[in-house]
């Protein structure tokens, strides 16, 4: 198999040259070209799959319904484009040498294109209005925000409040109740579990990063505390804001079924409760990472893989989701968690017992021993 394509060499595709890096990520697993032999046809005139080509190497010939032939080389500005993007399909196309060819889900380029269109309308919008748009920018790179729609962002902006910190400031404090999240807006901060010599450095964050949703969306106390290592500014957006704005569009849900149906597609089992509670009953080759400690261990996961979260009421699968939303994978939540479940989905879900298996780096999966 092809090790995929990276964005420098997809530049001069037109309109993926507009995409931004994290777009880029998201689309990875598509990035590999796909081969035909000299001969071969790439599809018939009314084809109507949704799915979009560009010519990478090589020559085709297309054959239009009223015979009329087109060639098209690997290089030329017309290769920059979709390959007969209409459907149904207004052409045949056959390979006239050996080829290779991107091939992208439709659906998937759409959205990322009609997402970025809109954040540019969005952008310009504030610059107008004399707003700081080099942050919202920056902002928008979280890749949180490839879920959540413009009007929401324009909404969140306007409900912000701007705190201003010196170094070695508190934002959080562990154990203290969580009533909303924050943003950094400049400087750099710190996330923290535990105290004294016993304390634990669980991340960095940067400019644009969101933090303190966990308390949130688990309805818990805060699990970490947030010190900023040099002046900055912090923007606080109220609990009620929160659910409003930014929780639906970002948490993805799905059922049992629609889990089952994503897990043979491919899809990993994310057990984010305690290892005691894994240990006792967990899902088949599910990897245990409990929330306290998903900070630290996503550096393990395949930013190409798609992960199916669960816990036992669904509150620490949502705020699991959420964090990785914002590292940029592609995840769900098992909807109202484990108690939700039928008996029998349960057990059959909850199916192997004792140590389980462990995410290594690359996102290899192995049992423990």
């Amino acid at each position: 198999m092809s090790d995929p394509l990276n964005p420098e060499q997809l530049r001069s595709l037109t309109p993926l040259n507009v995409l931004s890096e994290q777009q880029w990520r998201e689309l990875r697993s598509q990035l590999v070209p796909q081969h035909l032999l000299a001969g071969q046809l790439l599809f018939r005139e009314g084809d109507q799959a949704r799915l979009t080509y560009y010519l990478l190497s090589g020559e085709l010939l297309l054959v239009s319904a009223s015979g009329q032939q087109e060639h098209l080389v690997a290089g030329s500005e017309a290769s920059c484009h979709p390959l007969s993007p209409s459907l149904p399909r207004l052409h045949e196309v056959r390979a006239l040498t050996d080829v290779s060819l991107l091939v992208l889900d439709s659906a998937t380029l759409a959205r990322l294109l009609t997402w970025r269109s809109a954040y540019h309308d969005l952008l310009l919008e504030l610059e107008q209005g004399g707003e700081d748009v080099e942050w919202v920018a920056r902002l928008l790179e979280n890749p949180l925000f490839a879920k959540v729609p413009p009007s929401n962002v324009r909404a969140m902006l306007g409900r912000l409040q701007r705190v201003e910190l010196s170094a070695g400031s508190a934002v959080l404090r562990e154990g203290d109740v969580g009533d909303c999240c924050f943003f950094l807006k400049s400087g750099r901060a710190e996330v923290i579990r535990g105290a004294g010599s016993a304390h634990q450095v669980l991340a960095e964050l940067e400019v644009g990063a969101c933090f303190g949703e966990e308390a949130l969306l688990a309805d818990q106390p805060r699990n970490a505390s947030v010190t900023l290592l040099e002046d900055g500014v912090v923007l606080r957006l109220d609990r009620q804001d929160f659910f409003a704005l930014l929780k639906a569009p970002v948490v993805a849900e799905v059922s049992f079924g629609e889990a089952t149906r994503l897990l043979s597609a491919g899809a990993q089992w994310l057990d984010v409760r305690l290892l005691q509670e894994y240990e006792r009953s967990h899902a088949q080759e599910a990897l245990n990472m409990p929330l306290h400690l998903l900070r630290l261990k996503t550096r393990l996961l395949d930013q190409g893989k798609t992960y199916l979260c669960y816990c036992d009421s669904g509150k620490r699968s949502a705020s699991a989701v959420f964090l990785l939303s914002q590292l940029g994978y592609s995840a769900y939540a098992l909807r109202d968690g484990l108690d939700a479940l039928p008996a029998i989905q349960r057990d059959a879900l909850l199916c192997e017992s004792g140590s389980g298996y462990l995410a290594r780096s690359g996102g290899r999966t192995e049992r423990s021993l």
